[in-house]
């Protein structure tokens, strides 16, 4: 959605990584105000600027997979029980009417947790077929939650409460069964509360120590990146040639993936040729640099922002790195810097551009800045398109709570440029850009670009 941003978060609001569910939350132009005169319950609706949807989900190459409704969820013995998963099982049971079937939790102050209620519509009046159909319910219902229901209410047709567009009115049905209006309720005795209380220890172990293993990997992997930043740093700005600078670059980043646990992979196409030449690459993380050290051998001439300069922990490294920094606000300034790096590369320095200009948190491939393929196209020069991915799901812009990952590099075929003028720079462009969407698997942002994004710059820095 053009203007629009999404996360997923956890229990503690940072958050989380590919394939990792939890609550989605979404800004954007469409964000409401809150609820009408309603201030209590619209404090509640935001997290910050971020609007809570309600719904949990997870995030997988760039979709969105909803898993359900915050409020539908149960949450029994610490453990998230979606209600539709059980609705599909008991509806498909013989006798219960399809569709008819409603599953929720209602409070059980005793066990502190919530009690598993199925109710389900069937048209059988017989005693004996009536408990067929318990006995079957509380099967399937085992089978998919490895826990039995608390309490199967069998009611007569049209006791589950809908929608007029037909949807399960869950919490309707729930304040029916709370006053007493279906069915009788099973009461808790100390046997069931026993039996809940130990069912449930296993799971709230492991969510325990889901969150402290999140929390002591980031204290980890920053501890590590600290540790290797004490040593690389110095060695780095101390020792004399381009080449040995960059190969220490490596050595830290390997040390860096190893010790966290990520696994790198480095791909490259039998056409790929980025030993010359520019190589363009799409920018997702802070960790970009580290990635792009390991994929592309030798000495390398990144092309960022002037920013990175002006800071002197960051502008002494780089420079020592050999890298070219190009003014993005200043027209005048940015010419010059501009001729600068177009003199590198007719000298056969190998460029490295970050085409779109910036990184967001969001997934998905912004639009790309001419200025690579104007020079390329100028200079005759092959461009290498290269893919990174993994490396935003790891550490995000503006997040600085670190994720178990994985990340990729791939060196796609080197592109040519057919002609030397402006037409053929826009068709350069294109082409790589279609290449690096096609494998980084990210969306497509490219008719997407947020007010900030929307900058006049003569060459690609990167973020």
């Amino acid at each position: 959605l053009p203007l629009h941003e999404v996360r997923i978060i956890d229990r503690t609001g940072r958050e989380v990584g590919e394939r990792q569910e939890g609550v989605l939350e979404f800004r954007g132009p469409s964000t409401t105000s809150g609820y009408f005169r309603n201030p209590e319950e619209t404090a509640k609706l935001f997290d910050g600027d971020w609007l809570d949807s309600g719904d949990r989900a997870y995030i997988a190459a760039g979709d969105i997979f909803i898993t359900g409704r915050v409020k539908d969820i149960i949450i029994r013995a610490g453990r998230n029980i979606y209600p539709h998963q059980v609705e599909e099982v008991v509806g498909d049971i013989e006798g219960i009417r399809t569709g008819c079937v409603a599953v929720f939790g209602t409070g059980d102050p005793e066990a502190g947790t919530e009690r598993l209620i199925v109710l389900a519509e069937t048209r059988e009046t017989d005693p004996e077929a009536i408990e067929r159909l318990r006995v079957q319910i509380d099967k399937r219902t085992t089978e998919v939650l490895a826990v039995p229901p608390d309490d199967v209410v069998l009611a007569a047709p049209h006791t589950v409460l809908k929608t007029s567009s037909g949807k399960i009115r869950r919490s309707a049905c729930r304040g029916l069964y709370e006053t007493g209006r279906i069915g009788e309720g099973q009461r808790a005795v100390w046997l069931q509360v026993l039996r809940l209380a130990l069912a449930g220890l296993g799971p709230l172990l492991r969510s325990w120590r889901h969150t402290a293993t999140e929390v002591g990997f980031a204290a980890w992997w920053w501890l590590v990146l600290v540790l290797i930043a004490a040593v690389a740093y110095p060695a780095v700005v101390a020792t004399p040639g381009v080449a040995r600078r960059w190969s220490l670059v490596r050595a830290a980043a390997r040390t860096l993936f190893a010790l966290t646990g990520t696994p790198v992979r480095i791909e490259r196409d039998a056409a790929a040729r980025a030993e010359s030449g520019i190589v363009v690459v799409n920018h997702s993380s802070y960790l970009d640099t580290l990635l792009l050290a390991l994929a592309l051998p030798g000495a390398l001439c990144l092309v960022v922002k002037k920013e990175l300069e002006r800071n002197p922990f960051t502008g002494l490294i780089l420079k020592r790195l050999g890298n070219l920094f190009v003014e993005r606000f200043d027209t005048t300034a940015s010419l010059a810097d501009t001729d600068a790096v177009r003199a590198a590369a007719k000298a056969g320095r190998r460029i490295v551009f970050f085409p779109e200009g910036t990184l967001t948190r969001m997934p998905g491939l912004l639009p790309f800045r001419q200025g690579a393929f104007v020079i390329a196209a100028e200079l005759g020069l092959p461009v290498t398109p290269m893919a990174m991915r993994g490396t935003r799901s790891i550490l995000r812009d503006g997040q600085w709570f670190p994720r178990r990952g994985r990340v990729a590099a791939k060196l796609l075929p080197t592109i040519e440029a057919g002609g030397e003028d402006w037409s053929a720079a826009i068709a350069l462009r294109d082409k790589v850009r279609t290449a690096i969407l096609e494998a980084c698997g990210e969306p497509d942002l490219g008719h997407e670009v947020a007010p900030t994004f929307q900058r006049s710059k003569a060459t690609e820095p990167s973020g």
